[in-house]
């Protein structure tokens, strides 16, 4: 009789023994589902950027006959409005220093034909902008990197300056008669502009941007471009 109740012990202890390591081996019970990736940039949010620029005019400053110097510092800002995760519009404006040559200063004798004296006159005058933009984002998923592309359209004001003198002089270089002066005031002129570049989220709410743009203004010889860099707050 004891050996048959230690038997039955035995055996019970050993069917215990193999339904508990079952139990405590099996792996679809222990795996752990994996963490969410964490939300860089949302669906929908209000985008507030401030940045710096750097401009340079696409042909020989010389010959340029809007911006009419080699290049402009400055800086502006914009607001958009991702209405989806990878669509968004919005306004920006930005304003730079620009020492124009606005014109030349020309002295010729009466009866020749060779200029004696030509100078260019520098001013340094505030040119801007303000345009509507269209942007198109593609945060990479699972990471603080979103690449993006826009167009816009709008005015830019400040440039297209133009001065000019001119006298006459007798052959030992004194004036003959007055100076005639003609000065035109800057112009606002109608922009187009495309470009791209790299957002980089420090947080899921601040960004720092880096981006490039074309620039279109009236005729062949007004074109830029910009080069930007700064942040981008997102709400």
């Amino acid at each position: 009789m004891k050996k048959i109740l230690v038997t039955l012990v035995g055996t019970a202890a050993i069917v215990s023994g193999a339904f508990a390591g079952e139990t405590y081996s099996g792996k679809e019970m222990k795996q752990v589902a994996p963490l969410p990736c964490p939300a860089w940039y949302a669906d929908q949010e209000f985008n507030v950027g401030i940045w710096g620029t750097y401009i340079f005019t696409g042909n020989e400053w010389a010959n340029d006959r809007y911006l009419e110097a080699d290049h402009v510092w400055g800086g502006g800002g914009d607001l958009k409005y991702f209405f989806g995760r990878y669509f968004g519009v919005g306004i920006e404006g930005w304003a730079g220093s620009a020492r124009q040559a606005t014109g030349l200063d020309i002295t010729e004798q009466l009866f020749g034909t060779q200029f004696d004296r030509v100078s260019i006159h520098h001013e340094n005058n505030v040119v801007g902008a303000v345009l509507g933009t269209f942007t198109f984002r593609y945060p990479i998923p699972c990471s603080r990197f979103a690449p993006y592309a826009f167009v816009g359209g709008g005015g830019i004001f400040g440039g297209g300056r133009q001065h000019f003198s001119f006298q006459f002089v007798d052959n030992q270089g004194d004036p003959i008669g007055d100076r005639e002066v003609f000065t035109e005031d800057a112009e606002t002129r109608l922009i187009g502009q495309f470009g791209g570049g790299l957002e980089v989220r420090i947080t899921p709410h601040i960004g720092w941007i880096n981006d490039f743009t074309w620039n279109v203004v009236d005729g062949p010889h007004n074109n830029f471009g910009m080069v930007r860099s700064g942040l981008n707050f997102a709400f």
